[in-house]
């Protein structure tokens, strides 16, 4: 159940956010939406995959397991007492962000907290990041929150011209993938799209021009590149198992 309010430092003066990652702290995710403005961070670390949504678009995501609920880029033993840590170099702007979020007040996109969130504390005695000065001004936590969640807003809404470009040209694909995890155990990735290779390298020079003065051909290129990183999670996948997690 989440409590999402407009963040002031009247009433929230003393919130803090825990900035620890762990599932403990809502980071057990298969997938974090994003924005074909994240692709160059995101290929080197995650397979890029896009999903349609249920009014019939897509959505572009950074695929961080292979099952729901499944983060596997989150490593160490929370119960063995070893705490978890996010392994990759880059955390995905989705991610980040929480608890914030951008909500509408006065018509205009404001920040936004739930409360409910588990990463929300009171009080200096419970750890944290600050979100205000003693006097009232935002942290420099929160500033930098709220840039990269003003980032993230914008890039989401800008992403459905991307999308429309890429239904437009037929440069979506389904995609399955099947993996044997050993010899008793499979498991199917299914449900998503990828880029269509074929139908890309047919495009002719105007729609490739198009493309790229929009910015949108990079980020298909680094779409397909990131696709690379699938053997990654499979790998993490099969060392996880090993270790009985």
């Amino acid at each position: 159940m989440s409590q999402t309010v407009l963040l002031n430092n009247v009433d929230h003066h003393d919130l803090r956010v825990i900035v620890a990652r762990g599932a403990r702290y809502g980071d057990d995710e298969m997938l974090a939406p994003t924005f074909f403005g994240e692709f160059r961070e995101l290929q080197a670390h995650y397979p890029i995959v896009f999903q349609q949504t249920a009014d019939g678009g897509f959505r572009s995501l950074a695929l961080l397991g292979l099952r729901p609920r499944e983060n596997l880029f989150l490593e160490g033993d929370a119960l063995a007492g070893a705490g978890e840590r996010w392994d990759a170099h880059y955390l995905p702007m989705a991610i980040e962000r929480l608890p914030f979020l951008i909500g509408i007040a006065e018509d205009e996109p404001m920040l936004h907290i739930d409360l409910e969130h588990p990463r929300v504390v009171r009080g200096a005695g419970r750890g944290g990041e600050p979100l205000f000065l003693e006097h009232g001004g935002s942290s420099e936590f929160l500033q930098r929150a709220a840039s990269l969640l003003r980032a993230l807003h914008d890039g989401l809404r800008e992403d459905a011209s991307f999308i429309a470009a890429l239904r437009r040209l037929r440069l979506l694909e389904p995609f399955a993938l099947d993996i044997r995890l050993d010899e008793h155990t499979q498991h199917r990735l299914s449900g998503f799209h990828t880029i269509d290779e074929r139908a890309l390298r047919a495009l002719g020079a105007a729609d490739l021009h198009a493309l790229a003065q929009a910015g949108y051909l990079e980020a298909i290129y680094m779409a397909l590149a990131s696709l690379s990183r699938l053997r990654d999670l499979i790998e993490r996948l099969s060392r996880r198992r090993a270790a009985g997690r």
